[in-house]
């Protein structure tokens, strides 16, 4: 059956196509809506993939937000986005949940210009307070009062510091800023949420006297104004009181209210209903399950939080992890494992992504050389910086894109410094369906400009194994950036060897004649993509290895050697590893026709990742084609 046929097990579901629409149903029915929602979101994720349980854990809340407020004029910002799959089946796009993540098809995140209900555009985790805080302070400077303002956001990207910068900024307005941020509390971020603030969430949901306290509060919620006043009075001081210590929401001078049932639709809607009819900014705390509805999801909430394609009726079968050909992720989770087994300073850090960045064997062997410092790049980064001054060597791994976030730590606090700082920089390149968020296109731009970097991109997963030695051991801040998924299939040699720094490869020499000579100088991923091309064209290949230090001499010789030299690399053209090659052809004077292939000046949207090569002219047929053109 499509998913796009009327299906009677739906009827409820369908027939809602807009907040308006929701609106109009009894509170009753929410719940019957509730569970056909999750049979749907089940069987569509499992067609296309995407993040399924966060969002089978706030269905619930998303129903109760669009059935209480005005949306969109009172606008909802998610958190990250991995929770807004039932805002947007009410929103008007169920239908286009099955392009979902796919080429043309609509974002796995909320995007502004997708729908006027995604108010903020979110990915990366930790905004959506700060956004929403700006939206209602924009309508208090014109004196408009009329619409709230919501931010979701979950316990682990609470964690963040933007998150706790924006409730400090929050405390600050009393009246007239109407600002609601509910904070979805499943206790389970993609990794186990980790440090005093988390610890401190989970206190005040499991702490009986809190418990209590929502039910009495829920109780209150439902009476007469004279009654509600008063527990508006009372509210923050109760909880700050019973808790096992003082509430970080009280502490900012924020009006909190919870935690309550999160799966409790009717409550949620008198409790938000009530809400409403306070001024200034407001917390609710909900506790809410991921994986709600679907008992492998309910499991194994982990395994189910990003997801391929899958059978709904039997779950995702975990098969045997293919070691003949590992991905790059598993090249490092074996690496930093062996070089720390051989080096005892050697101490792991990773913001909140240990499955993601191969690092869960690491803490099993060495759980006091390791340390998640939750969503916390920033911290990441000058805590390794600080680990380096007191003679730790350590290793920061981190995808490209959450790098971002962190520049000013590895320009302060690690380059001026000189401290030798490892970065282990994962999902170099295009990602696929994340989109335009997660593409880790810009790292190899940002890194090589700052002086004392070393800056390597491995082409097969051998190389990356002995770069990520060659960094760990050069004493000086160095970066490894390698792509998601599986490199093309290079034996591994045991052993912690290194390679000579800023020295290229020569992979294949160019026999063709003269005014037809090609050298293609590639980085990293690009070198095994274009290996065919070159046999083809008669070009030389040259591994290079180094996106800084440039190997000089080998783009010299290769200039002064051949008609055309062809710089490529999976990453922003812009003031890229093949702008570094030209930066040196001027610098020397050197005058040789040149083409440089690598992602446009422009954000590339969500696709598989064989039609995005395509769409930025990376492919293989359109590389031939433009080196023949410039060949004449």
């Amino acid at each position: 059956m499509q998913l796009q046929e009327k299906n009677p097990q739906w009827a409820l579901l369908e027939s809602i196509d807009s907040p308006t629409q929701l609106r109009q149903l009894p509170v009753e029915q929410l719940p019957a809506l509730a569970a056909q929602m999750r049979d749907f979101m089940v069987r569509s994720v499992s067609r296309t993939g995407g993040h399924l349980s966060s969002s089978l854990g706030a269905v619930e809340l998303a129903i109760a937000l669009h059935y209480v407020f005005d949306t969109p004029k009172d606008p909802i910002v998610w958190d990250v986005g991995h929770q807004a799959y039932a805002h947007k089946i009410l929103t008007g796009r169920r239908e286009a949940m099955s392009g979902l993540r796919q080429h043309g098809g609509i974002s796995g995140f909320p995007k502004r210009c997708e729908s006027e209900y995604d108010s903020f555009g979110t990915a990366h985790s930790s905004t959506s307070i700060s956004a929403a805080l700006g939206m209602a302070v924009a309508d208090h400077l014109k004196g408009e009062s009329d619409r709230w303002h919501i931010a979701v956001i979950g316990d682990g990207a609470l964690t963040g510091g933007m998150a706790v910068e924006a409730l400090n900024h929050a405390g600050v307005y009393k009246k007239g800023v109407k600002l609601l941020i509910v904070l979805n509390d499943n206790n389970c971020s993609i990794s186990p949420a980790v440090g005093a603030l988390s610890g401190h969430l989970s206190s005040l949901v499991s702490t009986t006297p809190i418990w209590k306290a929502r039910e009495f509060s829920k109780t209150l919620l439902k009476g007469v104004p004279v009654v509600w006043d008063f527990a508006k009075r009372i509210e923050k001081q109760t909880v700050n009181f019973l808790s096992p210590r003082s509430s970080i929401f009280s502490t900012f001078d924020l009006n909190y209210f919870g935690p309550f049932d999160g799966h409790d639709i009717d409550g949620l809607v008198r409790v938000l209903n009530n809400l409403k009819k306070l001024d200034g900014p407001v917390v609710l705390h909900v506790s809410t399950q991921k994986g709600k509805g679907y008992k492998p999801a309910e499991s194994d909430p982990t395994l189910y939080h990003g997801v391929g394609t899958f059978d709904p009726d039997c779950g995702i079968v975990v098969k045997e992890a293919d070691k003949s050909k590992p991905s790059y992720t598993e090249v490092f989770s074996d690496w930093v494992c062996d070089m720390a087994q051989a080096d005892s300073s050697l101490y792991a850090i990773t913001p909140a992504m240990r499955e993601g960045s191969g690092l869960v064997e690491f803490e099993r062997r060495f759980p006091e050389r390791y340390r998640d410092v939750a969503i916390a790049e920033q911290h990441a980064v000058t805590f390794a910086a600080g680990l380096a001054c007191g003679d730790v060597r350590p290793v920061v791994a981190i995808y490209s894109t959450f790098a971002q976030r962190a520049y000013d730590q590895i320009v302060h606090d690690v380059a001026i410094q000189n401290l030798p700082v490892t970065f282990a920089i994962d999902r170099g390149g295009l990602v696929g369906a994340d989109g335009a968020t997660h593409h880790g296109v810009f790292d190899m731009s940002f890194l090589r400009v700052l002086p004392n970097l070393t800056v390597m991109a491995p082409s097969d997963e051998n190389e990356c194994r002995k770069m990520l030695t060659t960094a760990f051991k050069l004493g000086t801040p160095a970066a490894v950036r390698y792509p998601r998924g599986k490199g093309p299939g290079v034996p591994i040699e045991p052993g912690l060897e290194t390679i000579a720094v800023g020295k290229s490869r020569t992979m294949r020499e160019s026999t063709a004649p003269a005014s037809r000579r090609v050298a293609i100088l590639a980085f990293g991923s690009m070198t095994y993509h274009l290996a065919d091309l070159a046999q083809e064209l008669d070009a030389t290949l040259i591994d290079m290895r180094f996106v800084k230090p440039l190997d000089r001499d080998a783009v010299l010789a290769a200039a002064r050697s051949h008609d055309l030299l062809v710089m490529a690399e999976e990453g922003s053209a812009a003031g890229g590893a093949g702008a570094g090659v030209l930066e040196l052809l001027s610098e020397e004077g050197v005058c040789v026709p040149t083409l440089c292939v690598g992602i446009p000046d422009r954000f590339i949207d969500h696709g598989d990742a064989k039609r995005l090569f395509a769409d930025c002219g990376m492919d293989v047929d359109s590389i031939r084609a433009k080196i023949l053109q410039r060949l004449g």
